[in-house]
């Protein structure tokens, strides 16, 4: 299917959209399959592989993948959409992508996109092209019964990136040209890196450059599920991008203005209605960056990645949406993390970490990493509301990742019930979906204990690169 000029940059480098290659892929780059399970020597914390198929992976790190029981977590794989028990750690294919030979050439006419879990049914939704027409349709398919639920055929060019609260509504964005150039179609895969549903192409800086300058003008939609109906939100010339609905209110859409993060004010929030368009953080120094912006749990508190100057100083911010109350955790450069996540109560974070290619420069930052937050004691110390109220993470290493290649990013989550951090990674070739165990693994067999990186050399012998810098 051709693709239409709307999809963005976005949705070419971080959607899970499944058709990774056409012919199946080797469990590891020795063809040999992975262990199970190990406990890191490193780190003392046991890692579990969830995930069968390789080049699986969870989702985008901000992106829900929870049913709301908390009992089924979404992820894909090359042959669809799959479920895994959180208790049982059972898999299922829920949503099977089209057989690969519909075209003569053997490549599949269209693949399904998986987009969110649902918040009100135990369901997840995705899109779907019609091999014929090339008209994209919205599913959702319930994850125990996998009754599958057609909702709305999508305008030519229409991508819906996410969902809200109450399942009534999806959002996207549209370019007015339908000559508008696809960027996205100019991704040059990273070299000796299997596909995989995180994979950053080799030339995203560029691209990102490129695309920002190109002031496309475009309209930001929500789509009614059941009647199709468009309502446009915003009108622009900036590149709006990385849509996602707040995971309480079904009125609030949190987007931001992608680009290079120096040049761009990115983390932006508006209603359904059109109303409160509201930037969440004002950059006042140059060369400061903030992105990777993620709900809080309870839809209270935005999240973000922040950087007073890029590659220097390292923070965890959070903006209050009801108070406008700031907080910021303090970090090492060796904890800086790709991407952040959290629990409800707020208790623990966690990090993906990154390689010395990424922004942080970190000698020493491929880790799973687990934040023990404490708040500074600001007694008697000038103060005020629009402060940023200070704290600090204390770091603890879960995962040793030296032989991840970060040019596929782990986007790490916590459980539902915080006994693991999941997280994708191709340390053996192809990517899978783990998990590691937050508590130390306790009354160990000597033979359990090994050293991931070593391990997984034993299975995939390639050294990782650097990741080149892009941001």
């Amino acid at each position: 299917m051709p693709r239409p000029a709307l999809r963005t940059l976005a949705l070419a480098i971080l959607a899970p959209t499944l058709a990774f290659s056409q012919a199946p892929t080797p469990p590891s780059t020795s063809g040999k399959v992975p262990p199970t399970t190990w406990v890191d020597k490193d780190t003392g914390h046991r890692v579990w592989r969830l995930s069968n198929e390789p080049n699986s992976g969870a989702f985008y790190f901000n992106v829900n993948g929870y049913t709301p029981d908390k009992k089924i977590m979404i992820y894909t794989a090359p042959d669809g959409i799959h479920t895994f028990d959180l208790a049982t750690r059972k898999t299922k294919l829920l949503v099977p992508n089209p057989p690969r030979n519909t075209n003569p050439d053997g490549a599949r006419s269209s693949t399904v996109h998986a987009i969110i879990a649902g918040s009100k049914t135990n369901s997840v939704f995705y899109s779907e092209a019609d091999p014929i027409t090339h008209v994209v349709t919205l599913y959702k398919a319930d994850v125990y019964s996998g009754k599958i639920t057609r909702l709305c055929d999508l305008p030519k060019g229409l991508g819906v990136a996410t969902i809200n609260a109450d399942e009534t509504l999806g959002a996207g964005t549209l370019n007015d040209s339908p000559e508008a150039v696809n960027y996205g179609d100019r991704a040059v895969p990273p070299p000796g890196l299997p596909a995989g549903p995180h994979v950053q192409p080799a030339n995203k800086g560029q691209m990102m450059e490129e695309r920002l300058a190109a002031r496309i003008p475009l309209t930001l939609y929500t789509i009614n599920l059941t009647t199709g109906k468009l309502t446009p939100l915003l009108h622009s010339t900036d590149w709006v991008n990385h849509l996602l609905f707040s995971p309480t209110d079904p009125t609030l859409l949190m987007y931001c203005h992608e680009g290079p993060w120096q040049k761009v004010d990115r983390i932006w929030m508006i209603h359904t209605d059109g109303t409160h368009n509201t930037l969440i953080h004002k950059r006042s120094i140059a060369m400061e960056i903030a992105g990777h912006e993620f709900w809080g749990l309870d839809g209270k508190t935005i999240w973000y990645d922040w950087q007073p100057i890029k590659g220097q100083d390292f923070y965890l911010a959070g903006y209050d949406l009801a108070t406008g109350k700031r907080t910021a955790f303090h970090m090492d450069r060796n904890d800086w993390s790709i991407h952040f996540n959290l629990t409800k109560d707020l208790d623990i974070f966690c990090g993906d970490g990154g390689d010395p290619g990424q922004v942080a420069k970190a000698p020493d930052g491929e880790w799973i990493e687990l934040f023990h937050p404490q708040m500074i004691n600001t007694t008697g110390a000038l103060n005020d509301p629009d402060f940023f109220q200070p704290g600090i993470f204390h770091s603890e290493h879960l995962v040793n990742m030296a032989q991840h290649n970060y040019k596929e990013e782990p986007n790490v989550r916590f459980s539902p019930d915080k006994s693991l951090v999941i997280f994708t990674s191709n340390m053996f070739g192809p990517s899978y979906v783990f998990g590691v165990e937050v508590a130390r693994a306790v009354n160990l067999k000597p033979e359990e204990v090994i050293s991931t990186p070593e391990q997984a050399r034993q299975y995939n012998p390639v050294k990782p690169t650097p990741t080149p810098p892009n941001k």
